[in-house]
């Protein structure tokens, strides 16, 4: 039986694909509360949803029984300070597992660019300072927000020491030390809302999604402000794909776990706009790198939709075949067979913010 959690700006709701199919397994977790992120650990099957609960704060939580509980963790914090402008966390935007040879270890990406990690299962939370005091530091934006955040974070299977990041708005970065140190990477994208003479700096790329093919490490799939771009190489250099459909703009993206060429986005109209482009709702994939993208609409509303996809709201499960979407606007859809027809499972739900499949 497959596992699909949904979280929304009014809770957290859980669908079992059982022998009837899809449905929606029991009343929804933290009803009336937005959740920004969640993670299902592969390692040891808890459960941990970051809230986003505006006037109180940042929260966060841990279920040990798969949802039946639930325990809340201490959220991070910045160091404290007295300056005007001393940082706050705003957003909780990513959390990751160590790799399986850290139990226990998390990590975490926050509003405004901070990195934490874990190394007691959100007991306690640390600042990464190499990161955070980085000489580049002024030179990154907000993306969308008022300031950066970090919403990708790659942590390599074969090298747990070696962690990738996602943000909007300061590009990719790369550790080879578990976080010691930090470089750059990403040579090869373009800011088309820069200045020409800057457009391919890489610490001004606004990285909408990062995701790693978890059957080549080194492919990864970049859905950027101004397109996709395709590695061959871990990061250090990106290349553009090729006929993109119908737009290159977008969120989401989501890699195949065993064809490290086939990846998944659904793509928009950028800037003030963000809505599916002539209103038709559509997921655009490649097969081949990105060296070319087919349309995939069948079972998506084409007349009009209006629905956003998040970054986190595209998600693919371990087979493969099973693909999930949520939408800003409530809508739910599953595919059975690598997005080629879709089926709407709910059109009642919050705007949905992320997705993930039970490992």
């Amino acid at each position: 039986m497959a596992t699909l959690w949904v979280g929304s700006r009014k809770g957290l709701f859980r669908y079992d694909d059982g022998p009837n199919g899809w449905q929606v397994a029991g009343p929804p977790a933290f009803l009336a509360a937005p959740v920004s992120m969640l993670l299902d650990d592969p390692r040891d099957g808890a459960l941990y949803v970051a809230l986003a609960h505006g006037h109180f704060g940042c929260k966060l939580h841990r279920s040990d029984d798969r949802g039946a509980t639930w325990v809340e963790l201490p959220a991070p914090a910045f160091p404290r300070s007295d300056a005007p402008d001393a940082p706050a966390l705003e957003l909780i935007w990513e959390l990751a597992p160590g790799g399986p040879d850290q139990p226990g270890v998390l990590w975490l990406g926050t509003i405004p660019g901070g990195l934490f990690r874990s190394d007691d299962r959100g007991q306690t939370w640390r600042l990464n300072a190499a990161l955070w005091n980085d000489p580049s530091r002024p030179h990154w934006f907000g993306g969308g927000y008022d300031h950066p955040g970090i919403h990708s974070i790659l942590v390599d299977p074969r090298d747990s020491a070696h962690v990738t990041l996602g943000i909007s708005t300061a590009g990719v970065w790369t550790t080879r030390d578990g976080g010691a140190s930090w470089r750059q990477i990403g040579q090869g994208m373009r800011a088309d809302y820069m200045p020409p003479e800057r457009s391919a700096e890489p610490v001004v790329q606004d990285v909408h999604r990062l995701v790693q093919s978890p059957s080549n490490p080194d492919r990864l799939w970049c859905q950027h402000h101004c397109s996709i771009f395709v590695s061959d190489d871990g990061g250090e250099s990106f290349r553009e794909g090729r006929g993109m459909q119908p737009t290159a703009f977008g969120f989401a993206v989501a890699a195949h776990p065993e064809d490290p060429d086939r990846a998944w986005f659904v793509p928009g109209v950028k800037d003030e706009c963000r809505v599916p482009k002539d209103g038709r709702l559509v997921v655009s994939t490649s097969g081949d790198g990105g060296r070319s993208f087919q349309t995939l609409s069948e079972g998506l509303p084409q007349d009009p939709a209006w629905d956003l996809i998040y970054r986190h709201c595209l998600a693919v499960d371990a087979t493969g075949d099973r693909l999930a979407m949520g939408s800003t606007t409530g809508n739910l859809w599953v595919s059975g067979d690598g997005g080629d027809n879709w089926r709407l499972l709910s059109g009642n739900l919050p705007p949905v913010a992320v997705l993930a499949f039970a490992p």
